[in-house]
């Protein structure tokens, strides 16, 4: 299995308070928590947005069986080609975690066709994290409910479509509630959308949110599937081929 930890890498050049919590970054730290938890035959590599084609060039994207994906600061500079080519892998079957502010990235709300809006609130906060699809392969060896004391809160609405399935929600203590795991399905892929995470605060060196990142991981990896006709009609119904079967 092959994984790669997509992140911006920006905060942590910028802000001082981020370089003390992730001193490597977000993503490597996400990345080492992958390799404690995942199968020790997966193979975890890192890409960021400061790097040619973001990181994300046609030969990382074609040898990468799950994509993990945070952004906040610098989602605007992401290039929509990359965007494309990530959105069409997806299609093909690749897997695609997308992580806290990821919700506002170019390639989630393409994916969801909608706002992805929500409500926050970026005071420190205390966040419960709540099991309610126990029997979940994403709820593996997670408990019925657990603590991430220092996180942004995020709270509905949250404007995506229905999950097809829904693995956690949570509960802040301003009494917002939120639904903070969710599964989707796209084309041949899968996508596993998972909220805690805001870089002020050490959430991705918390044990549990790393088994379930993981989790996430394990679920959404698929065998690219070959084209199909269902492939071809979301395509076209999202204005990505023209009626001739070319590039929009």
């Amino acid at each position: 299995m092959q994984v790669t930890v997509w992140g911006e890498n920006a905060h942590e050049k910028r802000d001082a308070s981020v370089r003390a919590i992730y001193p490597d970054g977000m993503h490597e730290t996400i990345a080492q928590g992958l390799r404690a938890h995942l199968p020790a035959s997966a193979v975890v590599r890192t890409a960021t947005l400061d790097q040619p084609s973001c990181g994300l060039d046609a030969a990382t994207l074609a040898s990468t069986d799950v994509l993990t994906w945070w952004g906040h600061m610098a989602h605007d500079r992401v290039d929509d080609a990359v965007v494309d080519a990530v959105c069409d892998r997806v299609y093909r079957g690749m897997g695609l975690v997308v992580l806290h502010s990821g919700h506002w990235s170019k390639v989630f709300k393409r994916l969801m066709g909608t706002s992805c809006n929500l409500r926050w609130r970026s005071a420190e906060d205390r966040e419960t994290v709540w099991t309610v699809d126990p029997a979940h392969p994403i709820a593996d060896g997670v408990p019925d409910g657990f603590v991430i004391e220092r996180q942004e809160m995020y709270g509905e609405f949250f404007d995506i479509p229905r999950p097809d399935e829904l693995v956690f929600i949570s509960s802040f203590s301003g009494g917002e509630v939120f639904r903070s795991g969710c599964c989707f399905h796209r084309g041949h892929g899968r996508i596993f959308y998972f909220s805690p995470g805001d870089q002020e605060f050490p959430v991705y060196h918390h044990p549990v949110v790393q088994r379930v990142v993981a989790n996430g991981v394990m679920w959404a990896r698929r065998e690219s599937g070959v084209r199909s006709a269902r492939y071809e009609l979301e395509r076209k119904e999202l204005g990505w081929l023209d009626a001739a079967g070319g590039r929009a």
